[in-house]
């Protein structure tokens, strides 16, 4: 997967906006405001994404390309070798599961309102 692909299949997401919170070489994806994907982008080769604990535990250990996430909480977040990831509709799969775990901890009001947006 390039940066490209996972750039378009995030913004396509309800209420996404793309940001550079940490300088101009991390693009990070938001949903209302809260951070589910993290990538660089002039060496696009990872990203990082949020994870139900027990799911990323079980990630890491049955797949060689997903690592704890580097520079945040590695209960809660994955690294993931995008660049070389065998299926990519698995990756994808990994960055739907992570906007929807941000989507879940929102207040009900938006939760509501993104859900509708996205059915």
């Amino acid at each position: 997967m390039d940066l490209e692909e996972l750039r378009l299949h995030c913004l396509s997401k309800p209420e996404t906006t793309e940001e550079l919170p940490f300088g101009p070489d991390t693009l990070v994806f938001k949903v209302a405001g809260k951070m589910f994907a993290a990538c660089g982008i002039d060496n696009f080769e990872t990203v990082n994404l949020k994870c139900d604990p027990e799911r990323a535990i079980e990630l890491r250990e049955t797949n060689p390309h997903v690592k704890p996430g580097y520079h945040m909480n590695k209960k809660h977040w994955n690294t993931v070798n995008a660049l070389n990831y065998p299926n990519t509709a698995e990756l994808l799969a990994m960055v739907d599961h992570s906007f929807d775990l941000v989507v879940s901890k929102l207040p009900k009001v938006q939760r509501e309102r993104i859900k509708k947006a996205k059915d």
